[in-house]
C-alpha cells in the first residue's frame, strides 16, 4: 500500500499485489484531511521551498514521536494560499468518483498529490494496488521515443515485466488505432492521438485505481463513446476517479460525486446531488448551452423543453436549436434517458425518419413531440443526436441538455416510445 502524509514524507515505490486487494468491501483510496498550499510569488516560493527543505534536513527541527508536528496547522506565509484545503473521501472497488467544481477548484491538485507527483502539506493518502493515471495531456511520454517504446516504459513503471508488456501490446496498440504511427516519435502525436495513447495504457494494464483528468475533452466522439465502454469495463475491477468539466460525462460514468470549491470540500455524496450543488455555484450560465459538441459545419447548437415536470402518461416537446454554415441532410436522429444517479443506464431511442431532415444554412429549430412517457419516478437528463450521411458524420449531439422529473410509478418503466412529431422551422 502506498501512503502519503504530512509528517512522514516516504511514499512506498512498490504497491501491493493484485491478489491482496481482491475484497470488493477492501477500501483502494483513502484521503483523510489533505491540504496543499501554493505561493502567488515566484520569488518567494523559491524561498519558502529553500527554508521548508532546510528544515526538514535538520533534526532538531523534526518533530517527535511523543509531540508530532502536523504542517497543515501551520499559519500560512505572505502570498501563500491553500489550493486543496481538508479534502476527505474513501473509494472501494467499482465506486467511480466524479471530481467536479470551476477553474481553480483544485482538482488537479488533488490528482497530482493522489498519483504522488506532489506530497501534501497535511493529511494523509493511502493507496492499495496498481495505479494507473492520465493527469494532463501527454504526461509520462518520452516526446523523443515512439509510442511502442513509450508503452514499454509506462508499463515498467507500474511494474509490469517485459513479458506481461507484449502480452498486452496488441490490445493497446488495437485500441490506440494509430498503428501506423506507433513508431513514430510521441513529439510528432497530434493531441488527440496523444490521448489514445496515454488512455490506452493506462486502462490496458489492470490498475487497481484509475485516475483520469480531463482526459475526453480531446478526441472524436466515437473514441469517447469507445472510452466510455472501457472505462466501464475497468469499474468491474478496479476504483476510478474522474475530472471533468462535462456534467453530461460524469453523469454518464460516476456513482458518486465531490463537488470542489476554491480547494474545499463543498459536497460529497451522490453523483446527481453533487450536480446540484455544481449548478447552484454558477451563475450566468444558461441551462440550454450545456454540453453540445456541433460537426465542421455547424456554428452551435441549443436545446430546451416545453416542461421540465411530467407525470406518467404525459407528453413532451423537445426543442433542439442548430445553426448551420451550410445546408445538411439529417439521416438519423437519436434522444437518450439518463436516470440522475445511476451510470450507465441506456436507454436509445433513434426517432424514425421517413425522410432526412433538411437543415438551412442558418439557424435552424426541430421540434420533437414525444409519445407519453413511461418512465419510473426519478429525475432524467435527456440527450440528443444528430447524424449525416447514414450514421457517419456527427451533425451536433449533447449528453445532457436537458433535465426532467418525472411523476410516476415507482416500477421501472421502458424508454419513450415511437413514433416522434417532428417538425422543422
Amino acid at each position: 500500500m502506498s501512503t502519503i502524509t504530512a509528517t512522514n514524507r516516504e511514499r512506498s515505490t512498490g504497491a501491493l499485489p493484485l491478489e491482496a486487494a481482491a475484497n470488493d468491501d477492501q477500501v483502494l483510496v483513502d484521503v483523510r484531511g489533505v491540504r496543499k498550499k501554493f505561493c502567488r510569488s515566484l520569488k518567494r516560493s523559491l524561498w519558502y521551498g529553500v527554508k521548508d527543505i532546510a528544515g526538514e534536513l535538520v533534526p532538531a527541527s523534526r518533530p517527535s514521536a511523543s509531540q508530532p508536528h502536523d504542517s497543515s496547522r501551520s499559519e500560512l506565509r505572505k502570498d501563500e494560499f491553500w489550493a486543496v484545503d481538508g479534502v476527505s473521501f474513501q473509494l472501494r472497488r467499482g465506486e467511480c468518483l466524479g471530481l467536479i467544481g470551476h477553474n481553480g477548484a483544485g482538482k488537479t491538485t488533488l490528482l497530482k498529490m493522489l498519483n504522488g507527483l506532489i506530497k501534501p502539506d497535511g493529511g494523509q493518502i493511502s493507496m492499495r494496488g496498481r495505479v494507473g493515471a492520465l493527469i494532463a495531456l501527454g504526461a509520462g511520454f518520452n516526446p523523443i521515443l515512439s509510442g511502442r517504446e513509450n508503452i514499454y516504459v509506462n508499463a515498467a513503471v507500474l511494474g509490469l515485466s517485459k513479458r506481461e508488456t507484449e502480452d498486452k501490446l496488441d490490445e493497446i496498440i488495437d485500441f490506440t488505432e494509430i498503428e501506423e504511427f506507433i513508431d513514430s516519435p510521441v513529439q510528432s502525436y497530434s493531441s488527440g492521438m496523444q490521448v489514445r495513447l496515454g488512455f490506452a495504457v493506462a486502462t490496458a494494464l489492470d490498475p487497481d485505481v484509475l485516475i483520469l483528468d480531463e482526459v475526453l475533452a480531446v478526441g472524436d466522439a466515437t473514441f469517447r463513446a469507445k472510452c466510455f465502454a472501457r472505462i466501464g469495463k475497468v469499474l468491474d475491477r478496479a476504483a476510478v476517479i474522474f475530472v471533468s468539466h462535462s456534467e453530461s460525462q460524469v453523469q454518464r460514468i460516476c456513482n458518486r460525486g465531490l463537488f470542489m470549491s476554491k480547494g474545499r470540500p463543498e459536497y460529497l455524496g451522490d453523483t446527481a446531488s453533487a450536480l446540484i450543488a455544481y449548478r447552484s455555484s454558477r451563475t450566468g450560465q444558461a441551462d440550454d448551452q450545456r454540453d453540445w459538441i456541433c460537426g465542421d459545419d455547424v456554428r452551435n447548437a441549443t436545446s430546451g423543453a416545453d416542461k421540465t415536470h411530467l407525470k406518467w402518461g404525459d407528453k413532451l416537446v423537445f426543442r433542439v436549436n442548430i445553426v448551420c454554415d451550410r445546408p445538411i441532410s439529417v439521416s438519423n436522429l437519436y434522444i437518450q434517458w439518463h436516470r440522475q444517479g445511476i451510470a450507465f443506464m441506456e436507454s436509445h431511442h433513434n426517432v424514425g425518419l421517413e425522410a432526412p431532415i433538411e437543415l438551412n444554412a442558418g439557424p435552424n429549430e426541430l421540434l420533437i413531440e414525444s409519445s407519453p412517457v413511461h418512465l419510473a419516478e426519478g429525475k432524467y437528463d435527456v440527450s440528443f443526436a444528430a447524424f449525416a450521411s447514414k450514421g457517419k458524420q456527427t451533425v451536433a449531439h449533447t449528453y445532457c441538455a436537458v433535465e426532467i422529473q418525472v411523476e410516476g410509478p415507482l416500477g421501472a418503466g421502458p424508454a419513450v416510445q415511437s413514433p416522434c412529431t417532428i417538425t422543422c422551422k
